[in-house]
This record gives C-alpha cells, sequence and structure tokens, in this order.
C-alpha cells in the first residue's frame, strides 16, 4: 500500500501564473481557505514570457480608445467566434484590474504627464497595451506574488497534479504527486479552479515553458468537461529561427509596435503587398505614414502592416519563405536597427524601450539588434481553444470546476490579439476565484470516493511497472515522434490528408505511450514525469486534430490549403469535444449563442 498526505481546502488552485495567482488572491479575499499547486517553482510561470504588454482600454495615450473599441478589436480579430460575454466582461474590467496591478505595487512605464504608458499591438485600433519594457509579464507574476503571500494561501510548489476525483457528477479532488521525492498529495476541495497555461509542448517549436503539457486540458476533459475550439492554435509571427541557441524563442509584438519593419530576402517590406479588405481603414500602405502612427507624432496616421493581426503576419512570413524570398535559414528578417535613420540616438531608445529582447539575444545569440535584423518565423506560441466556461462565472459544464486563463476558451475566438492574454488573465482569474469562493460556501464538502482515489494512484504508479516493455528511447522518444508529427502534419498550414495521417500516428504513438516504462523509482525521475505527460500532450494533440479535420474552413489560426476560404456556416459554430461512453472522443459543432443587439450595434460602430 502506497500512502499518500490528504489536504483539505475550500478552494484548490492548479496553476500559479497570473490567472493561478489572481484566482487565489481573490478566493483568499472571499474568507474561504485555499490551496495553490504550481508544476515548477512560484515564480517561473510561463506568464513571465508575456513581454509586450496586457491590453486596457485606459486611454491614456489615445483618448479615442474605450472599451467599445476594444471589444470590437478582440471580436473582430476573433472572427466572431468568441464569447461574445467573455470579450464585453474582458473589455469593460481590464482597466480596473490594470489599475488594481498598480495599486499593488506594479511599476509600469510612464507617460509624461505620470500616466500608465500604451504601446501599439497588432489588431488593435489604438496603443493600448500597458506595459513595463519589454518585461510586463515578469512584473505582473512579482507584483501578484508579492500581493499574494500576505493572504494566507498555501502553495505548494514542483507540485504535479494527474488526475481529478469526482463525487457524482461534482469535482470534489485533485490527485498528484511531488516532483522531487515522488510523494503522492490529494487535495480535497469544495471548489478547483484549472489555471494550467497551454499545450505548446505538443509541438517541435514552440516558445511555451516546459510545464505546457496540456495538464488542465486533459484533467478537465478526462472529468468529463467539455473542451471547445482546439482548432485554433496561434503560431506567433516572429519566433527566433536562428541561430539554433535561440529557436522558437519568442521576439515580441513589442518590437514591431516600436518600429521594426518585417524584410524578405530581396529588402522589401512584403506585408505592404497583403493587407486584408476588413482592416484597409486603419491600416497604412504608405511606409512613411505607417512610421508617423508607430513614433506618434501624427494621430491621424494609419497602422503599419505589420501590426496586423498575428494569423495573418504568420501566414504571409510562410508565404515569402514557401515562394524563395525567405531569409537563409528559412524564416525571413525583422529590422528594428532601422530606426537610426528616423529618431536620434535609435540604440539608445531600443535598449530603454526593449531591454529584455537586447540583452537576451545578445548574450544568447550574439546578435545586436540595435545594429542587425533577426531572423524570424512563425513559433507554436498560444491555444484560443480550450476548457468550455460560463463567461460570467467562469465554471467549466463540470460543477464545482472553474477554468481562466490559456487553459480556459470562449474570450479569444478563432485568433487572439496581442496583449490580450495578460488582460485575459486578471480578468478571468478574478472571476474564477470569486465564483468558486462562492461555489464552495454555498455547497459544502463532496465525497472524495475511495475506489476513484486508488485508481489515480496506480494510473500514476503504472509507468514504474517494472514488467512494463519500455519503447525504445522511453518516454522521451514518444514525446519528440509526437511533437514532430503535430509540427509536420498538424501544423500552420493543413490538409486533410496530412490531418488523417496525423489522427493514425496519435493513436499508434497512445498504444505505445500504454505501455512505457521508464527506469528508476520515484524519487529524482524525470523520465516518469515525462511518461505521465505523455497521456495529456497525446490528448490534446487528438483534440486540436480531430477539431481541425471537422472545420473545413480557413479561419483565425486554423488555415487549410484544401479549403482556403471562410466557410459562412462555420463562421457561426464553436467546435465542441467532449468523451463519450464509450471513452472515445466526440466532434460536434454547437451553434454560437446570438450577440445581443446592442453589443452588435458596437461592432458596427467600430467597423
Amino acid at each position: 500500500m502506497v500512502e499518500f498526505e490528504t489536504l483539505e481546502y475550500d478552494v484548490l488552485v492548479i496553476g500559479a501564473g497570473g490567472a493561478g495567482l489572481r484566482a487565489a488572491i481573490e478566493a483568499s479575499a472571499h474568507k474561504v481557505s485555499v490551496g495553490l499547486v504550481c508544476k515548477s517553482l512560484l515564480g517561473k510561470a510561463h506568464t513571465v514570457m508575456a513581454e509586450g504588454g496586457m491590453a486596457a482600454a485606459l486611454a491614456n495615450v489615445d483618448e479615442r480608445d474605450s472599451w467599445r473599441t476594444h471589444f470590437a478589436d478582440t471580436m473582430r480579430g476573433g472572427y466572431y467566434l468568441n464569447n461574445w460575454r467573455m470579450a464585453q466582461l474582458h473589455a469593460q474590467q481590464a482597466p480596473e484590474r490594470v489599475r488594481e496591478l498598480e495599486a499593488w505595487g506594479a511599476v509600469f512605464d510612464r507617460t509624461q504627464d505620470g500616466r500608465i504608458m500604451q504601446r501599439n499591438f497588432g489588431g488593435h485600433k489604438h496603443p493600448r497595451l500597458a506595459h513595463v519594457g519589454d518585461r510586463t509579464g515578469l512584473e505582473m507574476i512579482r507584483t501578484l506574488q508579492d500581493h499574494g503571500i500576505h493572504q494566507g494561501i498555501d502553495v505548494h510548489m514542483e507540485c504535479t497534479v494527474t488526475k481529478l476525483i469526482k463525487d457524482g457528477p461534482r469535482v470534489s479532488a485533485a490527485f498528484g504527486y511531488e516532483r522531487e521525492l515522488g510523494k503522492f498529495k490529494l487535495f480535497k476541495a469544495k471548489a478547483i479552479v484549472l489555471a494550467t497555461g497551454g499545450i505548446g509542448r505538443a509541438y517541435k517549436i514552440t516558445s511555451n515553458s516546459w510545464e505546457y503539457t496540456g495538464d488542465g486540458h486533459a484533467l478537465a476533459y478526462f472529468a468529463g468537461a467539455d473542451l471547445i475550439d482546439m482548432e485554433f492554435v496561434q503560431f506567433h509571427p516572429t519566433g527566433m529561427v536562428w541561430p539554433p541557441s535561440v529557436r522558437g524563442i519568442l521576439v515580441t509584438e513589442g518590437v514591431r509596435g516600436e518600429g521594426g519593419v518585417l524584410k524578405n530576402n530581396k529588402g522589401e517590406r512584403f506585408m505592404f503587398n497583403d493587407i486584408p479588405e476588413n482592416y484597409r481603414s486603419s491600416t497604412s500602405d504608405n511606409p512613411d505614414e505607417a512610421w508617423k502612427y508607430v513614433t506618434k507624432t501624427d494621430r491621424s496616421a494609419r497602422r503599419p502592416p505589420e501590426l496586423l493581426t498575428r494569423d495573418h503576419v504568420a501566414r504571409c512570413i510562410v508565404r515569402e519563405v514557401r515562394e524563395g524570398r525567405g531569409s537563409p535559414h528559412g524564416g525571413v528578417f525583422l529590422d528594428i536597427a532601422w530606426i537610426k535613420d528616423r529618431i536620434p540616438d535609435a540604440e539608445n531608445h531600443i535598449k530603454k524601450k526593449l531591454p529584455s529582447m537586447y540583452h537576451q539575444f545578445k548574450e544568447l545569440a550574439g546578435i545586436d539588434i540595435t545594429k542587425e535584423p533577426m531572423e524570424v518565423g512563425p513559433t507554436t506560441h498560444y491555444v484560443m481553444g480550450g476548457i468550455r466556461v460560463n463567461g460570467d462565472t467562469q465554471m467549466s459544464t463540470v460543477p464545482g470546476l472553474f477554468a481562466a486563463g490559456e487553459c480556459a476558451a470562449g474570450l479569444h475566438g478563432a485568433n487572439r490579439l496581442g496583449g490580450n492574454s495578460l488582460s485575459d488573465l486578471i480578468v478571468f482569474g478574478k472571476l474564477a476565484g470569486e465564483h468558486a469562493a462562492n461555489f464552495a460556501k454555498e455547497h459544502g464538502s463532496a465525497a472524495v470516493p475511495q475506489a476513484n482515489v486508488q485508481d489515480a494512484l496506480r494510473e500514476a504508479l503504472a509507468p514504474l511497472d517494472e514488467n512494463r516493455s519500455g519503447d525504445a528511447g522511453g518516454p522521451y522518444q514518444i514525446q519528440h515522434e509526437l511533437q514532430e508529427l503535430m509540427q509536420d502534419k498538424v501544423g500552420i498550414i493543413r490538409n486533410e490528408a496530412d490531418m488523417l495521417n496525423a489522427l493514425e500516428g496519435i493513436e499508434s504513438l497512445k498504444t505505445r505511450a500504454g505501455s512505457v516504462g521508464t527506469a528508476g523509482n520515484r524519487q529524482y525521475n524525470p523520465g516518469w514525469h515525462t511518461a505521465l505527460d505523455l497521456a495529456n500532450l497525446l490528448l490534446v494533440s487528438e483534440a486540436v486534430t480531430r477539431s481541425a479535420i471537422i472545420r473545413k474552413e480557413s479561419r483565425g489560426g486554423h488555415a487549410r490549403e484544401d479549403y482556403q476560404e471562410k466557410d459562412e456556416a462555420l463562421g457561426k459554430v464553436n467546435t465542441v469535444l467532449r468523451m463519450g461512453a464509450d471513452g472515445k472522443m466526440q466532434v460536434i459543432q454547437d451553434p454560437i449563442p446570438a450577440i445581443p443587439q446592442e453589443l452588435a450595434q458596437i461592432i458596427e460602430e467600430h467597423m
């Protein structure tokens, strides 16, 4: 009999990034006991990698901005597949959440008159991103942690949750283990908030950190919750492609927001060649006019095309590479050094506005961005799909189970605008924590069936069974093959044949993962950790692939070369995935609720 420690909380939050910390702080403020579990060390959440800023209509730099414009931008950027209620709440509440961070000690960049500075970003009509240089996510985590440690929250670091336990339809506990020594823990809870981030480690080239193995998506799915819109994966257009020491590392959109331009191997700013009709009213086709917008000397000037939505920019880069106009290593050139011809002391300007970018690439790649261009290309960055939640409460389709941040779906629709991710974390982290606390107060404790706990224990120990055959290369090899498969077959440009082949490959890898063994015991065993992650990675890979097959069109983060146009009918449905009674994944298309007339009018007015 393997022992495990039992702990009990009113609210358990799984994940300690921006959404998890904000949920834990809010739940604690409602006078309930709160436990916080994080897979890595506190302060190492992937949120720290969000660089450019958080979108909120503060109107500090451009007085024309408002929550209505932000709402319309978010809906248009998401191709209207968004949960309109979430988009409304996000736009309305983001300014208050940003000011709250400021009150808690966040040190934002400032305008000359002392207000929070805001910068331009892709898909936003006005300068909207509150920022701290290019280290905004790091400052968010620092601020939330400094505030949160005084709230009486119990933190369990380097702890992975492997399964949710239910009492009938309702979630009642989470089972997991300490990564260092392998000790098991059972967390009883009246309500659980998932804030585990994304799925990027299912792909070969990604900006995501090692924790992003789809844990929250898989935990919710296997507990009976719906997932939606998993076909929409955002490939950030500017990840480094060379040198190998920095491949996949993100180059913040802030580089383009501060004047960086994209060029092909002919020296052409190719983004001027492909401006969508629905963006022509706000996007410049003249380099000089676009530069005025960037330098804020002329508010009537239109945006540079480098600040179009991420899905569009990424596809344009892929086109340049495919047609032979790419950089030597399969990308294009991102050049901010050129601004030396436009402003005095450009070198110090770049270092001040983009300190992390400058120091990171100088140290890791030997590239001085003040003097030379970077080679960039699309890198797997974000998943718009995830756990289906109620727009007001953030509760999933499983009672007592809430979700916030990247693992939750709805806000971003088919494509996320840059900067909306950080404000998403604090807006919906707050709401999830609030409603989880209320649920805990209203419903009390639920039973934790011991048979289910023992099942979770057996599943966690299975890879250590000495009778396991052991796949050649072990769990690392399976993960490597999955990443290659998803990158090649379900990447930025997709087609039916490739995705059907990917499904066959995923099924084969699932069979191998089901019998893979790992040497050693539970102490200090990364092979065991990887083996346990495989089920989650395979689940989200299957979800992305099946959703992408059923959506026979191109929209946002889902681009198909065999269905290149948008289908009007498919613009009115979400793709829903749930586990059937036979244990197999069911995929349906569910109509999107009609948007209220007053919100539809706002969109019309801000086209």
